[in-house]
């Protein structure tokens, strides 16, 4: 298949869905389940911390998993601080930067979902997160979006076109983009090390016709998230190379 015949699929697939999708994912954003999660999460977990958890839905999904787990939701929306107290134990409202002393104890499971690349300084909020709040054989579970994503990279190679949106890859409140490696080196540069990876946005059918035609060569340009579960490692621990899965189930 010609790139131009990829072209075309990815950008009359993504014009025919645009309006709908982002006004869904607008209205569903903060109370989505971040169910595609699952193979990240660990075997245990005592105490979770969610950072943005919206309603809180996610958490309560971990609850019916962990039952015996205290479960702790910080989110900066106050509007949503209601239902947020009906679906984590501990529900705290404000910054994440402001609130890391407030919080006063570790966790053994961190969950950083759509969150740092909405910050100035990702590395270093992540950085104060570990440091503080992450036990020792702790996890961190961090979703970035993907600028290489062909729905970006295909517009502003054929068309010279580069614009914002209202949600996804291109949300205009985002401050900070990502690609495989800059994802990976944000963990990295925190103390992290990527123990597993995920990529989502591969679930259509399109999308899978073009990953399978492609034998996996655009997997790169085919995701719209890169999921990644770290853990603290020393100065010495080298990254070793991600065999990143690929999520296929819908969201």
């Amino acid at each position: 298949m010609s790139l131009e015949a990829a072209r075309r699929i990815q950008i009359d697939d993504m014009q025919g869905r645009a309006g709908a999708a982002q006004d869904t994912a607008a209205q569903s954003y903060y109370i989505r389940s971040r169910r595609e999660i699952r193979s990240l999460l660990p075997s245990r977990a005592s105490r979770i911390l969610e950072v943005g958890p919206g309603a809180g839905f996610t958490l309560a999904w971990l609850k019916s998993i962990y039952s015996a787990a205290t479960t702790f939701g910080v989110e900066l929306n106050q509007e949503l601080e209601a239902d947020l107290k009906l679906n984590a134990d501990v529900a705290m409202i404000g910054d994440i930067d402001d609130l890391i002393l407030r919080v006063g104890s570790k966790f053994d499971l961190i969950l950083l979902l759509d969150i740092l690349e909405h910050v100035p300084d990702p590395t270093r909020t992540l950085q104060a997160i570990t440091r503080n709040l992450l036990m020792d054989g702790g996890r961190v579970i961090v979703s970035v979006p993907n600028i290489a994503h062909l729905s970006v990279t295909l517009p502003l190679l054929f068309q010279r076109r580069f614009e914002y949106t209202d949600s996804g890859i291109l949300d205009r409140t985002h401050l900070k983009f990502f690609v495989e490696g800059t994802a990976v080196r944000l963990l990295n540069d925190s103390g992290l090390v990527v123990k597993d990876g995920l990529v989502t946005g591969i679930e259509g059918p399109r999308s899978k016709m073009l990953d399978r035609l492609t034998f996996g060569g655009l997997t790169h340009h085919l995701a719209k998230q890169y999921i990644m579960a770290g853990e603290l490692t020393t100065a010495s621990t080298a990254q070793p190379k991600i065999n990143w899965k690929k999520n296929r189930l819908i969201s």
